[in-house]
């Protein structure tokens, strides 16, 4: 029999692989040269038990549950067996050999089952209370390799239980088989400080680093693949035995990474996600906010019915049609429409909404992006967005994986796209791959993946750009920066943009012109997992229509009689007063949970939350991730109610079902034509003042979002707010690692607004101050990421 492989997308050309021929209980096998002998067997049907292996792990042979019979060939060719079994899980094949698996070898199965009963000397016999009970190897291995019979009968050793390593993370250390997979994932994958395996033999178990406390953002994963059931996660914890639990393969909805997820549900309650396994996208690993954060619709403040808003000011529930009725009086009365869409849409329900916009509104206002963005933006989008695909040669993760050099401008993907930060990592690791970022600071996610900063303040992002694309790099850009001019220049290299870019003038324009300049690969990384849909589906002012800050701006101006918003937060548009500038406006939405927008909107419409719909996702590749219906609740997509509000203006829509939307996406195909080229301004670099610095900030992954509500355990592992400032800066203000530092700013809308904060001294560039975006007790979301704030010692947190 012979194994094939298949080289991944975007992977350079190879030489055809060297091969080796062995047998496996007398069945011939013909596989690629450095093939672990486990892998081997796999490929002819045969499974070897296992513990510690695991195939997106680096070999490390502890738990020996694998051992086998294996001979060689000696220089005339006569087999000589080797004198002990031997681990399957780190030895290679090689030319010759000969291999007897437990399934045609006594020794073998001997030596297994000796494994096994050592295993099971100290195991607790607590399976029908365990997590892992119904799922677990060490059950299923213990039938078929165990004894049927204990022979000890001496008492088992216990220890204090559970320990929490994180608020979300438990450890029972009785159950530990040491295989070291969760060491090894924390370490090879993540890139995180974990735990650890201390002392030898008879003492040897988990151990935990005082000193480096367990923060990761991938905790979760070392529940999953844990064998065991020692390490378990706080929220499912006793909640269920698996073999209760119905499962549904979908998509999860909290970035643009497109992580395939498992939803497990009982009686009507999800339960618990866990990571599926797509080799294309995100392997078999999620992040632990696409884990864990599913509760949000639990929290109490869930929309079941439509609402109306009635002459005393206050919400009433009413039928279908009442509200359907409502609404589309007061759009036909607007005179002039908007639309506003959030990154919680899957693309049908994003068609949904264009076609809504233009063709039964009649308007080209309609907007996806609920945060800060440009004209600029929006030409980009089309111009180097729109239409890539893997299917049409858009960068992919593969790509990433096997790029020679990768440049991050603008996003931080450990923060905003967590799967693509574990691609960079396996690059850096794997493949050597030089990764390089344009940024105020180097990051911990930028350091987990051997990367160099360049350093740039905000808003001389266009600046370093335009240098790295000269002929010649330029002697004072140091090190980095001249690594990162030699190395976009060199085959495989890509450029990764991410959505902050929007708020720097001519950055995006700049970033276009290196990539075309260099012949680096470009793609654009936003952070919600409906935006690159919403790009697809035509969710982008066109004509005379306005983006989402001019419908807000005009609303204010008693110029928009209407909107209709979905999926928006008013806040992450940066407007503090966004009740104030619609008071005036017909306001229609379409929501799942009570927000800022059903607190002023006129007629509210209850749509299905994620874990109640089906659809699908784009990724920030291009690639369709579909999602599933879990849950058969009633609950109705935003483009079902889209299609009977428009029924009720006399129009119709074509988006009754998941089927229909995607027809209107294929019969409304998005060119981009109409959409504004805006003017490319050049970057304002401030002037600074006494104690005046500038704001670099972005969202970190666990923040106030809303979509986090409902889990205290997932809470509880949200980095502490801190401000970060140069050694530099801190020594011209007087200030040390730990100070309280008070940062007062200007708002959008000409306000004030002062956060407190521990401040942390790092190198960075100097005048700079980094602040995240939205974390608990401090909101930036409306002060944009460049403005000069003022930084003083001190202050109450």
């Amino acid at each position: 029999m012979t194994a094939t492989t298949n080289t991944p997308p975007g992977a350079p050309e190879q030489q055809k692989p060297e091969t080796v021929d062995l047998t496996i209980d007398g069945i011939p096998v013909t596989v690629e040269k450095n093939t672990l002998v486990i892998r081997a067997a796999e490929q002819v049907g045969i499974q070897i038990p296992r513990f510690c292996d695991h195939p997106l792990l680096d070999p490390v042979g502890a738990c020996r549950q694998c051992l086998v019979e294996v001979a060689m060939p000696d220089r005339e060719g006569n087999l000589k067996p080797m004198p002990k079994p031997q681990a399957s899980c780190t030895m290679t094949v090689a030319p010759g050999m000969e291999v007897k698996t437990q399934v045609s070898s006594p020794v073998a199965d001997k030596a297994q089952r000796g494994v096994m009963e050592l295993l099971l000397i100290n195991h607790p016999l607590d399976c029908p209370v365990c997590d892992k009970g119904g799922e677990c190897p060490l059950q299923n291995q213990a039938m078929t390799a165990g004894r049927a019979i204990s022979r000890f009968e001496d008492s088992k050793r216990t220890y204090p239980k559970p320990i929490n390593i994180s608020s979300q993370v438990l450890l029972d250390r009785e159950r530990c088989v040491l295989c070291a997979r969760c060491t090894r994932f924390s370490d090879q994958v993540a890139g995180d400080p974990f735990i650890a395996l201390v002392e030898r033999g008879a003492l040897q178990q988990v151990g935990i680093y005082e000193e480096q406390p367990f923060e990761s953002y991938f905790s979760g994963n070392t529940v999953q693949i844990c064998p065991v059931g020692a390490l378990t996660g706080a929220a499912y914890r006793f909640r269920s035995r698996p073999f209760d639990l119905v499962s549904t393969p979908t998509t999860c909805e909290h970035c643009a990474s497109g992580c395939a997820i498992r939803t497990d549900h009982r009686r009507g309650t999800v339960l618990r996600r866990m990571a599926w396994n797509d080799p294309a996208v995100n392997e078999e690993w999620n992040c632990d906010k696409g884990r864990w954060a599913f509760q949000y619709t639990m929290v109490g403040d869930r929309i079941e019915h439509p609402m109306v808003r009635d002459a005393s000011g206050a919400l009433v529930v009413v039928s279908w049609d009442e509200a359907l009725e409502a609404a589309a009086a007061g759009l036909r009365a607007a005179g002039t429409t908007g639309v506003l869409t959030g990154g919680r849409l899957v693309v049908e329900d994003a068609a949904a909404y264009a076609r809504f916009a233009r063709e039964v509104l009649g308007t080209g206002s309609i907007d996806f992006r609920s945060r800060p963005h440009s004209a600029e933006e929006a030409a980009f989008l089309v111009e180097h967005v729109l239409g890539t695909s893997p299917e049409t040669g858009g960068v992919t993760y593969a790509d990433v994986e096997h790029a020679g050099s990768v440049l991050l401008v603008g996003v931080e993907p450990e923060e905003e796209s967590p799967i693509l930060f574990l691609r960079l990592r396996k690059a850096y690791r794997r493949n050597g791959t030089k990764v390089a970022a344009v940024a105020p600071l180097s990051t911990r996610g930028l350091r987990k993946v051997g990367g160099a900063l360049i350093p740039s303040a905000p808003g001389t992002e266009v600046e370093v750009l335009e240098a790295l694309r000269a002929d010649a790099p330029a002697e004072t850009g140091g090190e980095a920066y001249r690594a990162a001019h030699e190395a976009l220049r060199a085959e495989g290299a890509i450029i990764l943009v991410g959505e902050r870019l929007a708020t720097v003038p001519g950055a995006l324009t700049a970033a276009a012109g290196l990539a075309r300049t260099t012949g680096a690969r470009l793609a654009w990384v936003p952070r919600r997992a409906g935006e690159r849909g919403a790009l697809e589906a035509g969710c982008l002012p066109t004509g005379s229509g306005l983006s989402a800050d001019g419908m807000l701006d005009a609303a204010r101006a008693g110029q928009l009689g209407a909107l209709v918003v979905g999926g928006v937060e008013l806040a992450d548009l940066g407007r503090r007063r966004a009740a104030e500038d619609l008071a005036g406006t017909f306001v229609v939405s379409l929501e799942h949970r009570a927000s800022d927008v059903t607190a002023v909107a006129d007629v509210v419409l209850p749509v299905a939350p994620h874990a109640e719909r089906s659809g699908t996702f784009l990724d920030w590749e291009g690639r369709r991730r579909e999602v599933q219906a879990a849950l058969e609740t009633g609950a109705l997509a935003d483009h079902v109610v889209l299609d009977r509000l428009a029924g009720h203006l006399g129009e119709f829509l074509g988006t009754r079902s998941v089927q229909e939307a995607n027809r209107a996406l294929t019969e409304d195909a998005f060119d981009g034509t109409g959409v504004a080229r805006g003017t490319v301004a050049a970057a304002d670099v401030p002037q600074l003042g006494e104690g005046q610095f500038v704001l670099a900030t972005w969202r970190q992954l666990l923040d106030g979002g809303r979509l986090q509500d409902g889990d205290p355990f997932l809470a509880g592992t949200a980095p502490a707010p801190r401000a970060w400032i140069s050694p530099a800066s801190a020594e011209d203000l007087g200030i040390v690692d730990g100070d309280q530092v008070t940062v007062t700013a200007r708002t959008r809308d000409g306000g004030t607004v002062a956060v407190v904060a521990p401040v942390t001294v790092e190198e960075m560039v100097d005048r700079v101050v980094w602040l995240p975006t939205n974390q608990a007790g401090l909101d930036l979301r409306d002060v944009p990421a460049g403005s000069v704030v003022t930084l003083t010692r001190g202050g109450q947190a």
